[in-house]
């Protein structure tokens, strides 16, 4: 009985590659499905953000001692991603855990410890709606249901006891400084557009605009009259409907899309149709797959940015951070080691209740004592010597 997981991300893959792994909350459901009845798995559930896409799979013990178990899940993976019509090879940027090493990735995943810029706040909500999904999908069981809750409050924890959390920066805080040093270090008086600001990163992106002062804020949204959300309401947000979003582009300075849209959300032809004054613009693509179309890049006093571009304005956060991972990982491995006791502890229970009963036959036929002294007899002959210093070491007596 084993955890598996296939990890494809931003440290193990471009963009053009993760983007054939951005699952929709359906294909998720679909997926799972396709692991379990197929694949063996008897749980599975499935990370799917802009940066990474993680397949966690739960496998009992008949299921696992079959050869070839990661062969048969990346085929399926890469068949159900599409990837197999490609011409690249891109089982190549896919990485593969088992068991703790897949407790001990998880668990610094849903710390930010992984991410792009170290401690972010995003991928913890992104973790918990990741197996929500799944438990409404009937696709997460016991194992996984737990192993996940181990790595959320693992990750409270760690958010709660270190630095690393404080004055925390998300690739949407960096959006909106990439787009600042574009215009010398401040948006006063530019107008801004945000494609997708009632979805996780796009309300960041709007409320991190918010704390400035001076510019003109617009959001993009499907029915204007419609709408509830907070952060999207605002006296200093402008709402649009989404299909009149490029009439407003020639206005624009800045324009940042975050959608979850599986279509361009901004063409490099409609654009260019609507471009009329000759000044400075950026544009800013925080999806996956992406939003803008790179050929936009290409026009003149054009600055653009996609998820790639923000690995090195986040590398000075991440050194800045250093001892707040150390403490963290201290964190890390005592919940990781409290998980891997619960799961072992939960698969020896029925072999656990096996030599319970064989103990009570025993201690019927010939007394309490000598069946003990013939399960530590079995445990000397069939333990190695560093499992039976262990076992040794841990009989102590119990406390009163």
């Amino acid at each position: 009985m084993s955890i598996r997981l296939i990890s494809i991300s931003h440290k193990t893959a471009p963009l053009e590659v993760r983007e054939l792994f951005a699952f929709t909350k359906e294909k998720q459901a679909e997926l799972g499905r396709i692991l379990r009845e197929e694949g063996g798995a008897a749980e599975s559930v499935i990370i799917a953000t802009c940066n990474r896409t993680e397949i966690y799979t739960y496998f009992d013990a008949a299921q696992d001692k079959k050869k070839n178990v990661f062969t048969r899940l990346q085929e399926l993976i890469l068949r159900e991603s599409g990837a197999v019509a490609v011409k690249e090879d891109v089982s190549d940027y896919l990485r593969f855990y088992q068991d703790r090493k897949a407790v001990n990735h998880l668990f610094s995943v849903t710390a930010g410890l992984d991410s792009m810029v170290v401690g972010e706040d995003q991928i913890l909500g992104q973790v918990k709606h990741a197996l929500e999904l799944a438990q409404e999908a009937g696709n997460s069981g016991k194992y996984l249901n737990t192993l996940f809750r181990y790595a959320v409050t693992c990750s409270k924890k760690i958010k709660t006891d270190t630095d690393l959390s404080k004055t925390s920066v998300s690739t949407a805080t960096l959006a909106v400084k990439a787009a600042e040093e574009a215009f010398g270090g401040s948006l006063e008086g530019k107008n801004v557009m945000v494609i997708g600001g009632t979805g996780q990163i796009g309300g960041i992106v709007l409320k991190n605009l918010y704390s400035l002062k001076g510019l003109n804020i617009y959001s993009t949204i499907r029915n204007v009259t419609m709408t509830h959300d907070a952060h999207i309401k605002s006296e200093t947000n402008t709402l649009i409907d989404y299909k009149d979003r490029y009439d407003y582009v020639d206005q624009m300075d800045v324009i940042i899309s975050a959608t979850a849209s599986p279509h361009y959300t901004l063409t490099g032809t409609r654009v260019k149709e609507h471009m009329k004054t000759d000044k400075i613009r950026v544009f800013v693509d925080l999806a996956v797959p992406v939003d803008i179309e790179e050929s936009i890049a290409e026009f003149p006093r054009t600055f653009f940015y996609n998820m790639d571009d923000f690995e090195e304005l986040a590398e000075t956060n991440n050194k800045a951070k250093k001892e707040a991972v150390c403490q963290a990982g201290e964190i890390l491995t005592e919940y990781e080691e409290d998980f891997m006791r619960w799961m072992i502890f939960q698969q020896g229970v029925p072999r656990m209740q096996e030599v319970k009963h064989w103990m009570e036959e025993e201690a019927e036929k010939k007394g309490f004592g000598k069946a003990i002294d013939k399960l530590f007899y079995r445990i000397r002959e069939n333990a190695s010597p560093e499992e039976l210093e262990a076992f040794v070491e841990n009989l102590r007596e119990p406390e009163k």
